[in-house]
């Protein structure tokens, strides 16, 4: 009997569910880095424009950094947990994602600052972030989330 038909996950799925939940978790991992790193340690690491940027990034920016990664790694252990409310949490992180990026890109003067390397990882950011939402709404329309 297939896998799809009883309403059990092929062994894709939860490869793949894994997958996710790693990223997110490297993902709040990487904001945790970002939001706890001294003024020394920015400092010795960043130009003094990277480092404006970073010292003058709004409050409601990073708030949906925070939003977006927490989102990420719960919509991925619901998933993960074959719940269906996996679907609605991983639109609520994209939603950070687009806000975060908004300010970042849109508002402030992130590739001026960054140069245009910085598109890389907000571009795959955003990309894993609709696959998720596609991949979690296939996942529960073959049933095998609940």
């Amino acid at each position: 009997m297939s896998d799809t038909l009883n309403g059990k996950p092929p062994t894709s799925y939860w490869i793949v569910a894994g997958f996710f939940l790693l990223w997110n978790f490297l993902g709040l991992m990487i904001y945790y880095d970002q939001v706890t790193m001294t003024p020394e340690v920015i400092a010795e690491n960043f130009s003094p424009a990277q480092q404006a940027f970073l010292q003058n990034m709004p409050v409601w920016a990073t708030s949906a950094y925070a939003i977006a990664v927490t989102a990420g790694v719960i919509a991925a252990a619901l998933l993960f947990a074959r719940m269906a409310l996996a679907v609605p949490v991983f639109v609520v992180s994209l939603v950070g994602v687009l806000v975060q990026d908004l300010n970042s890109f849109v508002l402030s003067d992130g590739l001026e600052v960054w140069g245009t390397s910085a598109l890389y990882l907000p571009t795959l950011v955003l990309l894993i972030c609709i696959i998720e939402i596609w991949y979690s709404q296939s996942a529960k329309t073959k049933g095998w989330l609940s």
